[in-house]
């Protein structure tokens, strides 16, 4: 960080970066998520055709799909959290540092 610049202008830059960070963090997730559902997707295709011999397989089949999208939602908004956190904890740690080294280099 930039002595030069006004302590607010540091902390909203790091909450940017911040919310950056977590923003990249979500794409990762959805697109990892697109790929399990993609995979799911076609499980369902090849299991629609065994449907018609064993109703009973399929039903099973299907619970466990769900709850892997709900896991990856949960991992989604836990990494948004802990990013949005740790962010906040340095902001938080930086911002009395700098209002130190501004006090000193006012005298």
């Amino acid at each position: 960080m930039d002595d030069e610049k006004p302590i607010i202008e540091q902390v909203t830059d790091t909450l940017a970066e911040a919310a950056q960070a977590a923003t990249t963090v979500v794409k990762k997730v959805r697109k990892a998520a697109k790929k399990v559902a993609k995979k799911v997707t076609a499980g369902k295709k090849a299991s629609k055709k065994s449907a018609k011999k064993a109703p009973k397989k399929a039903a099973k089949k299907s619970a466990p799909k769900k709850a892997g999208k709900k896991a990856a939602k949960k991992a989604a908004k836990k990494a948004v959290k802990k990013a949005a956190k740790k962010t906040a904890k340095k902001a938080k740690k930086a911002a009395p540092k700098k209002a130190k080294k501004a006090k000193k280099s006012k005298r």
